[in-house]
C-alpha cells in the first residue's frame, strides 16, 4: 500500500509516494526544474495562478506514476502555502490569480479592522490582528474588484483548491479558517464577525473537514487523468508550517520545529491560547487540535530569509554552488567583523509589526571587509531574526530548548545552523523529512493506515544533532546587538 503526498509552495510543487507498511519514501518528484513565476503587478504585491499549481501537481504525479504503479495508492495527503486567497467562480475555475501568502496590499485594511472591531477583542477571539491574512486579501477584493467578487461563489487556500481539483468536494479545515482569520478561538467557532465586518456572505466560507481524517475522494476523472484509483481518499490537509510540524513529529505542548526555505519559520506548540499583544507572532489551530485536548501553533515567520540567500548568491556569486558559499563565509570569523545584514526584502514582516522596510547592509569597510564577510553576515542576519522572533516567543509562554528541523534548505548549511544553535542556546536536531513525505504520512494516518502517532514515526530518521558552541557566542551576541540597533532605527 501506498500514501501519495503533495506539497504546493510558491517555488516549487513536489509530490512524494510512501511505502505505507515500511514508512520509506520510494519516489519523489519536485516541478518545475525553476521556481514558479510570482506576478507582482504593484510594488508589494505576490500572486500565482492556480491553474498554474494543479498543472504541477499532475507534472509531479506523472513523473511517479510513470515508473511506480499509482493503483494501490490507498491515500492523498496536501500541504500547501499558507494564507493565499483563491475565488472560485460557479464554473468552478479561479476567477482572477491568487493572492498569495507574501503579498502586502491588504495591510492596511487589516490594521483598520483591528481598530474598528477592536483590539482586545480581536486579540481575545481571534490571537491575531486581522492583519494581512486570507479575509482581509478578500477584503481588498471587494473594495477594489467588485466584477471579481460578484462572480465569487466559494473562497478557499491553495491547499483547498487541489483537494477540490482532485475530488471535486468544496471544504476547507479548521486550521485553514484559523490560518484566515475567521477562527474564535474563544468560542470555538467560525468568527463570523470578521466575515461581517468585511462584508463577505457566509456562503462563500466553504463548510470545515477534520485535517487529518477522511475529508474527501477522488472521482472517475482524476483515476482517467492521474491513475489514481477512483473513491482514494483525501485524508490529511494543512498548510506548509503546520505541516512542517507534523512531518518532524511537533504535535505535543513544548514541541518546536522550524524550516528555512523562501521564508524562514519557527513554529511551536502550546496548549493555551495566547496573544502576541502587537500580532508579530501569530497563532492557529494545529493539525492535531482536538476540541477535547487543544492544540495551537504559535508561528514566527520571516518572509525575507532564503530568498536573502538566493539573492546574494544570484547577484554576487552565481558561479558558486551552495556548499562553496557556506565554504567560503565560514572562512570570516563570527559576527562578521561588524558587517551588517537585514534580510527583510521580501513584503511586509509581521514580526516587525507588519511593516516593510527592505533589506539593508550596513558597516561594510571596503578596506578591509570581502565577499566571505558579506556571505556569513547574510546567514547571520537570517539567524539573527529568528533568534529576534524567538525572544517574543518565549514572551508568551515558548521556551525552545529543542528545534527540530529537516536537512534542507538553509539547514543544510552548518554555519547557519550552527550559528542559530549558538544565538538561541537550544539544540536542532535534523531529520530526514520533508512536506510532501509529512503530508503523506498524515494521509495514512488519517485514513486509518497507522493507527497511532508512535506508528507513524516509527521509521522518522534523526540525521544529527547541533549543539551551541560556546566558543562564538560572545561575538554572536555582540552582533546581534548591532543587528537590533539597526531594526530599532527602522521601527
Amino acid at each position: 500500500m501506498k500514501s501519495l503526498g503533495i506539497d504546493v509552495g510558491s517555488s516549487s510543487v513536489k509530490v512524494s509516494l510512501l511505502d505505507i507498511a515500511g514508512g520509506k519514501c520510494i519516489a519523489s518528484s519536485t516541478n518545475p526544474s525553476s521556481e514558479m513565476p510570482i506576478k507582482a503587478l504593484q510594488n508589494g504585491w505576490a500572486e500565482q495562478d492556480p491553474g498554474m499549481w494543479w498543472q504541477y501537481v499532475c507534472e509531479g504525479i506523472r513523473k511517479i506514476g510513470a515508473e511506480h504503479s499509482l493503483a494501490d495508492v490507498r491515500c492523498i495527503g496536501i500541504t500547501y502555502q499558507m494564507h493565499g486567497l483563491v475565488c472560485l467562480g460557479k464554473d468552478g475555475k479561479p476567477v482572477r490569480d491568487a493572492i498569495i501568502w507574501c503579498d502586502s496590499r491588504a495591510v492596511g485594511i487589516g490594521r483598520e479592522a483591528m481598530q474598528e472591531i477592536g483590539h482586545e477583542k480581536c486579540l481575545e477571539h481571534l490571537l491575531n490582528s486581522p492583519g494581512n491574512f486570507t479575509a482581509s486579501k478578500l477584503a481588498w477584493v471587494i473594495r477594489n474588484e467588485k466584477e471579481t467578487f460578484a462572480k465569487t461563489e466559494k473562497f478557499f487556500l491553495p491547499g483547498d483548491y487541489i483537494a477540490y481539483m482532485l475530488s471535486g468536494d468544496i471544504h476547507t479545515t479548521e486550521t485553514g479558517l484559523s490560518e484566515q482569520i475567521l477562527w474564535d478561538f474563544k468560542e470555538e467557532k467560525r468568527a463570523d464577525f470578521v466575515s461581517g465586518y468585511y462584508g463577505i456572505p457566509s456562503s462563500l466560507i466553504p463548510d470545515t473537514v477534520p485535517a487529518i481524517g477522511v475529508q474527501a475522494v477522488t472521482g472517475s476523472e482524476t483515476e482517467k487523468l492521474l491513475g489514481i484509483p477512483a473513491g482514494t481518499p483525501i485524508s490529511y490537509r494543512a498548510g506548509d508550517q503546520p505541516n512542517n510540524a507534523f512531518s518532524l513529529n511537533v504535535l505535543d505542548p513544548g514541541e518546536i520545529a522550524a524550516t528555512g526555505g523562501t521564508s524562514g519559520v519557527v513554529y511551536g506548540v502550546t496548549d493555551t491560547p495566547e496573544a502576541d499583544r502587537l500580532s508579530r507572532v501569530n497563532t492557529f489551530v494545529h493539525v492535531s487540535h482536538k476540541h477535547e485536548a487543544p492544540r495551537y501553533g504559535i508561528l514566527l515567520c520571516i518572509n525575507g530569509t532564503g530568498i536573502m540567500n538566493a539573492w546574494i548568491r544570484r547577484n554576487f556569486c552565481s558561479s558558486l554552488g551552495y556548499d562553496e558559499i557556506n565554504a567560503l563565509a565560514a572562512t570570516a570569523p563570527a559576527g562578521s567583523e561588524g558587517v551588517c545584514v537585514l534580510p527583510f526584502g521580501n513584503g511586509a514582516e509581521r514580526v516587525l509589526e507588519n511593516r516593510f522596510t527592505g533589506a539593508s547592509v550596513s558597516g561594510l569597510d571596503l578596506n578591509r571587509h570581502t565577499l566571505a564577510h558579506v556571505l556569513r553576515a547574510t546567514q547571520e542576519g537570517i539567524a539573527y531574526s529568528f533568534r529576534y522572533g524567538i525572544d517574543i516567543m518565549k514572551g508568551i509562554g515558548l521556551k525552545p530548548n529543542i528545534i527540530r528541523a529537516g536537512k534542507a534548505n538553509l539547514f543544510l548549511s552548518p554555519l547557519f545552523r550552527q550559528t542559530l544553535s549558538t544565538l538561541t542556546g537550544a539544540d536542532i536536531e535534523l531529520y530526514d523529512t520533508d512536506g510532501a513525505l509529512g503530508a503523506a504520512r498524515g494521509a495514512a494516518l488519517g485514513a486509518g493506515l497507522y493507527k497511532s502517532r508512535e506508528e507513524t514515526f516509527a521509521s522518522l530518521e534523526k540525521l544529527e544533532t547541533v549543539t551551541p558552541y560556546e566558543k562564538d557566542k560572545e561575538a554572536l551576541e555582540e552582533g546581534f546587538e548591532r543587528w537590533k540597533n539597526m531594526v530599532g532605527k527602522l521601527l
